[in-house]
């Protein structure tokens, strides 16, 4: 079992930056793929961002390909997603997800953990 809690989001101008991080409980996280997703209001939930066990290889999502950057700290078992040159499009409740079977996937539905979200809002 692994307890997901998110931290960092908040309300930003266009153009700003967060860093929004992912704690996790327990002695395996090393054991997971981590991603980011997020969902806006009245949108499915979408895959933003992967890094994989080691923290060697990521993946992006089109829309913040350049923008965003997902990192990961095996040793304080916590996730990061750096955001910068936020948009407005960018606004919605970002989640951290772990995957104990790939080494890195997009698929929501491989995901087994889940922190409860953390809300970005971006202004125009």
């Amino acid at each position: 079992q692994v307890q997901l809690v998110e931290s960092g989001g908040g309300l930003v101008q266009a153009g700003g930056s967060l860093k929004l991080s992912c704690a996790a409980s327990g002695r395996t996280f090393s054991s997971y793929a981590m991603g980011w997703f997020r969902q806006a209001p009245g949108k499915e939930r979408e895959f933003v961002a992967v890094v994989t066990r080691s923290g060697g290889s990521t993946y992006y999502a089109d829309s913040v390909k350049g923008r965003f950057t997902i990192s990961r700290d095996n040793g304080k078992n916590t996730v990061y997603l750096q955001m910068n040159s936020l948009k407005p499009e960018d606004t919605a409740v970002y989640y951290c997800a772990a995957d104990r079977s790939s080494a890195w996937t997009t698929r929501i539905y491989e995901y087994d953990y889940w922190g409860q979200g953390t809300q970005v809002t971006v202004s125009s």
